[in-house]
């Protein structure tokens, strides 16, 4: 397995009887920046994007105004996405990337999201070579690093304009669509992810894996706390429709097509329209093994 900087990091236990690996943030909160550690994250990103140059010199262009001109992570992502979101003489590309990168870099918490993320790709996603294809290349990743930041300027900042501006940007730009209160957790896969939509009152654990065309939605009109709240470790499979305010255990897993409707207990297997639990199937970390068998 290829060094990361949060393999470095202790494992936390969310629940006392079930540990889950968790991505911890990598900084260890440094009082000045002399003493802040050598990001290795971002060290790795920039030898595979060196590599990849040697194999391919017609992405040196490319790779060294992306990732190899670039300072640090957060400064690499906001051009990255600010390039992707922009809309010339209309949504400049320097006025989104100084808005990302001024939310990337006033919590660290988001960055250390950013980092359990992509090695949450990289370990769980048998088709990713390299993080740099992640950072660069990965919708679900991308789409994803969008959402932590509408929902840091929807929640902290109060500027909910902004962030809704960053939601309908992404979703017509990646086909995700993350409404910006969703609270989601670190070290996610959005596997494929498109047509992956989460309501504004979804919670989403860590370690949580989904894949395309997954919904957590409502069931009407209803106001308030409408949307599911998803635990710690949970897979859930493609096009699976997850409604309403019910609960999915830590460890569960949703099959594809499933409509969940009723709580999924811990570790339970939930299948089928509308989805049954499956008698005597416990789950064992399904979102890290990706395992979607029965």
């Amino acid at each position: 397995m290829a060094a990361c900087s949060v393999e470095k990091c202790q494992e936390k236990s969310f629940l006392k009887s079930r540990s889950i690996p968790f991505y911890d943030c990598p900084y260890s909160f440094p009082t000045t920046p002399a003493t802040m550690p050598i990001d290795e994250t971002w060290e790795q990103i920039k030898e595979e994007a060196q590599s990849d140059i040697v194999n391919e010199p017609i992405l040196r262009n490319y790779y060294c105004d992306l990732i190899l001109f670039r300072p640090s992570l957060e400064s690499a992502l906001a051009a990255h996405l600010a390039s992707k979101l922009s809309i010339p003489d209309i949504i400049p590309r320097d006025t989104l990337e100084r808005l990302l990168y001024d939310a990337l870099t006033s919590d660290l918490e988001l960055g250390c999201a950013v980092r359990a993320d992509l090695c949450a790709v990289r370990d769980r996603d048998p088709a990713c070579e390299k993080m740099v294809h992640c950072f660069l290349y990965y919708k679900g990743f991308l789409a994803l690093q969008v959402h932590r930041v509408a929902h840091w300027l929807w929640t902290y900042r109060g500027r909910r304009a902004a962030a809704l501006l960053l939601q309908s940007r992404s979703s017509e730009v990646f086909s995700v669509d993350i409404h910006p209160g969703a609270r989601i957790g670190k070290g996610i896969l959005l596997d494929h992810a498109t047509g992956v939509v989460i309501g504004e009152t979804a919670v989403i654990g860590n370690d949580v894996s989904m894949l395309h065309g997954v919904t957590l939605g409502g069931t009407g009109k209803e106001a308030g706390d409408r949307h599911p709240k998803v635990g710690d470790g949970v897979l859930i499979g493609a096009g699976a429709n997850v409604l309403g305010n019910v609960t999915i255990g830590d460890g569960a897993k949703i099959g594809a097509g499933a409509v969940v409707l009723k709580p999924v207990p811990d570790g339970a297997t939930a299948v089928g329209s509308p989805a049954k639990v499956l008698e005597g199937k416990k789950s064992s970390l399904p979102a890290v093994s990706m395992d979607h068998r029965f």
